[in-house]
């Protein structure tokens, strides 16, 4: 028998190996205090997420379309946070750096989908904003729980479509070493497939469209629809509807900022600063969204206010009723 050569492709049992940069800029002497964070982070995200998703399942009167992709939102915000702050933790926390193959595509996949389905419902808030503002008499006709419910079906199809495609081909690489080093913060795409062995093209072209999907088509949609309500905005004569108007959308163009300034200026900026800083701050890009979003909604959405007293008050009724 011919022996085989000593760069034999692994597929499936290959090791990867978590190579934190993050470990390195922040110093060992500041790591506790990161994970103190991250913790922190994690518990005000479960904590805020959970409360605003249970106003909306409580008061009817927030059982509208608009909080259906509200709760969507939380939902995946959730399901963001429990998919990536565990692992970091994990991985700074207890050293585990050694990742199966089978975990850290599971890894990479969820936190792939999840972002995804983040940055589709605010596209979805923004129509509802756009729909609101701009055709107020035909709201109710257009915007019912019906069409939200199949465009939030919608989104997470296309979620799921964009992740199994990458999995797909994703899982047709080869890698000539046991274990890969891979320079993020958890199980990322671009390091992973360029360690390949084998023709790795398809995977270079999705790392390449998803990102204009994801990011750059949501981006264009959210400011044309904040153009067409600026141009709104302008035609209401009184002040008192502008500024009601202008309010409703604060909220969400306040989410907007959080979620795609900071990811699209380390992008663009990737070339003039080090790969340290770049991986420090697509990780607090991922894990701060979800603890603000909950925090934003419930101070800035005077309707979810009035949804909160409103339940406080039933609760301390009934209270002292019994």
């Amino acid at each position: 028998m011919r022996e085989k050569p000593q760069s034999t492709v692994h597929r499936g049992v290959t090791i990867f190996l978590l190579f934190v940069y993050i470990i390195s800029l922040l110093g060992n002497s500041c790591l506790i205090y990161y994970y103190i964070f991250l913790f922190f982070v994690y518990f005000i995200s479960m904590l805020g997420n959970s409360c605003l998703m249970f106003v909306i399942i409580m008061d009817r009167n927030l059982h509208t379309p608009k909080y259906i992709s509200v709760f969507n939102l939380s939902l995946t915000d959730i399901c963001e946070s429990t998919a990536v702050i565990p692992q970091l933790l994990d991985t700074f926390l207890f050293g585990n750096q050694l990742i199966p193959y089978g975990l850290c595509m599971s890894n990479m996949f969820s936190n792939m989908l999840f972002f995804t389905e983040q940055s589709l419902t605010l596209t979805v808030l923004s129509y509802d904003r756009l729909v609101a503002i701009s055709l107020p008499l035909r709201y109710h006709m257009i915007v019912t729980h019906r069409s939200m419910l199949v465009i939030i079906g919608a989104s997470w199809t296309l979620a799921l479509l964009l992740t199994m495609i990458g999995a797909i081909f994703m899982s047709r690489l080869s890698f000539c070493k046991v274990i890969v080093t891979v320079n993020s913060f958890y199980c990322d795409h671009g390091p992973i497939y360029r360690s390949s062995c084998n023709n790795n093209f398809p995977s270079s072209v999705i790392a390449s469209l998803f990102p204009a999907i994801i990011l750059g088509f949501p981006v264009f949609f959210i400011i044309f629809s904040y153009i067409c309500i600026a141009v709104t905005l302008f035609r209401i004569t009184t002040p008192q509807d502008r500024q009601r108007a202008t309010k409703t959308c604060t909220a969400h163009l306040i989410l907007v900022a959080i979620f795609y300034v900071p990811i699209t200026f380390t992008y663009a900026l990737s070339s003039f600063i080090n790969a340290n800083t770049r991986i420090f701050n697509l990780s607090l890009t991922t894990v701060l969204p979800p603890m603000l979003n909950p925090i934003i909604y419930t101070f800035m959405t005077e309707e979810f206010m009035v949804s909160v007293k409103r339940l406080l008050k039933r609760q301390i009724t009934f209270l002292s009723w019994k």
